[in-house]
């Protein structure tokens, strides 16, 4: 195999045309056969093979730097960048990320994760590089989907107003290109990037710009004549006005046709933006029709495209087939109540399949919006339509609802308008690591004032929450896992009463209290079920509510127990855990044991959600543990005190 002979980047310079396009199909091969063991994205990663064989043919990484925008399409680079024998432990723990990192490799010249950022990150380090007095090239590879973000334009909008020398590939992969329009855009690029016509370009403007009185106003006219006849035939209007030099559709599954594009641009020292068209998918039947599922998507069988279903271990009499995940349990629970209630409607951020709101989509497509890559504006849009009476859900991704931090506080919070914001992927999510787990959200949405948080154990709770939330007449939030909903039958279905603030005792027990925070629950009763073999009487509480926290239940608990746990996925400094502290300081109760369970002050790297729950003690044998341990110190220092007091 050719891949085996590449070592570095430099070793592609040797291979023929007929040899690089060669290596193509090999890359695509690797990459469909590890996504299928590992899962992944595989559609924008088939799609750019051509294209990063081609960046690194005419350019010389790592001196020469490439950001990948978002950063999901860049296993192709990591192929071709001395990480092939690694490949294999792609997205797995303790192996190579599914994103570029700087720390895993001299190519990764910034890391990425989110959208949106790779032009404001790569007009940085050209700045870096010439206050340096360095002399390398930058390359911003960024989507269409990710150009729909509001950080792109603003780096755009600097970009073409410094002038400095920045290359921004725009990978299109939502057009098609025609044979003749292929034609006429081979025929373009190659004038446009040709020798000829950058000389013809250089001598005609010192010409005019020489002739005394009219040459500096000609020359401008000729400059917008130039954009002009490049925006009769292309789509480029708005990157010229800009202050890019625009160029393309190029085909982008075409080798040859992108080295040559590439080593003629190089050379240019302006901002340029360069169009590429390309196939999501490509190569691979089944992406290629559906990119939408394929673009992240777990293990599956290579010749039926089938997805092998996450096996889930039986829960009290619970099989894995009747398990669904929260998101689509979120989605035909809102789509439901919507049928009841006009004023509901549905946002989100480019992800609509990912948050379960397909079903609402088809049947409330008046009432559905897709707003793009822009969370910021989905919150201030919202926001909005809460000011008239309506009902806005918006359902982003934790990790995602950190880009519209001002928005919440600023448009929502201030004004108290009764906007709900659904919380998917809400704590460790696993294989797509650090950019990627929600862990913050508790710390960041829990000292916002107006603001009612809540949390559910499982599909029952979404249900009551989500009314309630609509009920409400203020923002709340509902933040909730990724995955299957595991559930115990003895605590399902059971009909209640949604009351601010107040908490849910599943368990009684007087050694200890147990207080966790939504899908940590079912994993402590696990735990005080292990714990009361042992001869302990844990009491377990379902917290439900984040913010306000039932601080009665706290106070009482806390008098009758004097020790305290507390569990959840989220950062510990300001998280749920922090909540009780304050609330027993307030109290002036000084006499309790506290041991906070959550994630350490560290970022949590990519694993399975099963791995790193046990890595950070929040499964059911971690719980135990810690509890365990917990009670032998607590008891240790009560003596202490109790010598103390004599």
């Amino acid at each position: 195999m050719l891949i085996e002979k590449i070592k570095s980047p430099q070793d592609l310079k040797s291979l023929t045309i007929e040899e690089l396009n060669a290596l193509a199909e090999e890359l695509r091969s690797l990459i469909i056969e590890r996504v299928s063991k590992n899962g992944g994205h595989l559609s924008s990663n088939l799609g750019v093979v051509e294209l990063t064989i081609a960046l690194h043919y005419a350019f010389n990484s790592p001196r020469d730097k490439f950001v990948w925008d978002v950063g999901h399409q860049s296993y192709s680079h990591k192929l071709l960048t001395g990480r092939y024998n690694d490949f294999h432990t792609l997205r797995q723990y303790e192996g190579i990320s599914g994103f570029p990192r700087i720390a895993e490799s001299p190519h990764d010249a910034f890391g990425t994760g989110h959208s949106s950022t790779s032009i404001s990150a790569a007009l940085g380090i050209i700045e870096a590089r010439d206050k340096k007095g360095d002399n390398y090239k930058v390359v911003a590879v960024i989507g269409d989907g990710a150009l729909s973000g509001g950080l792109a334009f603003e780096g755009l909008n600097q970009a073409g107003h410094l002038k400095k020398d920045l290359i921004v590939i725009l990978n299109d992969n939502e057009m098609s290109i025609s044979p003749n329009v292929g034609a006429l855009s081979s025929y373009l690029h190659r004038v446009l990037t040709g020798t000829f016509f950058k000389k013809l370009r250089k001598e005609t403007r010192a010409f005019i710009e020489g002739i005394p009185k009219i040459g500096e106003s000609v020359s401008k006219i000729a400059g917008k004549a130039e954009g002009s006849l490049k925006g009769f035939f292309l789509p480029g209007g708005l990157f010229q006005d800009m202050g890019f030099n625009y160029l393309g559709p190029v085909d982008g599954h075409d080798i040859s046709l992108l080295i040559e594009t590439l080593n003629n641009i190089k050379t240019l020292n302006e901002p340029i933006l360069l169009h590429i068209v390309t196939k999501k998918g490509k190569g691979y039947k089944f992406s290629e029709e559906d990119p939408c599922i394929f673009h992240g998507i777990g293990p599956f069988e290579v010749d039926t495209g089938a997805q092998m279903i996450s096996r889930v271990l039986p829960e009290s009499g619970q099989s894995p087939d009747e398990s669904i995940s929260f998101s689509d349990g979120f989605g035909k629970i809102l789509t439901e109540i919507a049928s009841l209630d006009e004023r509901v409607i549905a946002i989100t951020a480019a992800m609509k399949e990912g948050t379960g709101l397909a079903c609402f989509a088809e049947k409330f497509p008046k009432r559905f919006y897709d707003v793009g890559i822009a969370e910021q504006h989905a919150v201030t849009f919202a926001a909005g339509l809460a000011s008239q009476g309506l009902r806005p859900v918006v359902a982003i991704y934790s990790t995602f609802l950190q880009r519209a931090y001002d928005e919440i506080i600023h448009d929502v919070c201030i004004q108290n308008l009764p906007v709900i914001f659904a919380i998917d992927r809400a704590g460790i999510v696993g294989e797509d690591g650090s950019t990627h787990q929600g862990l913050f959200d508790i710390s960041f949405l829990r000292g916002v004032p107006n603001l009612i948080f809540m949390a559910p154990k499982d599909l029952n709770e979404l249900k009551k929450m989500l009314v309630f939330a609509i009920r409400h007449n203020g923002p709340a939030a509902i933040r909730y896992p990724r995955g299957r909903v595991i559930h115990d039958m003895r605590y399902m279905f059971q009909d209640f009463e949604l009351k601010t603030g107040k908490s849910e005792i599943l368990i009684e027990g007087d050694d200890v209290a147990i207080i966790c925070v939504g899908n940590t629950v079912y994993p402590a009763i696990r735990a005080a079920e292990m714990l009361r073999k042992d001869g302990i009487n844990s009491c377990v509480v379902n917290a439900r509510f984040i913010k306000p926290a039932d601080e009665n239940l706290i106070i009482s608990l806390s008098q009758r127990t004097r020790r305290i746990v507390t569990v959840e996925e989220n950062v510990l400094a300001g998280g749920f855990g922090s909540t009780v502290l304050e609330c027993l300081n307030n109290a002036g109760l000084t006499d309790v044991f506290v041991k906070r369970l959550g994630i350490d002050d560290e970022f949590v790297e990519h694993g399975s959600q099963r791995i790193l729950r046990r890595k950070y003690g929040l499964d059911e044998e971690g719980i135990y543990q810690t509890v365990l341990k917990f009670l032998k110190e607590s008891r240790f220092r009560l003596m202490d005190r109790a010598k103390i007091v004599r």
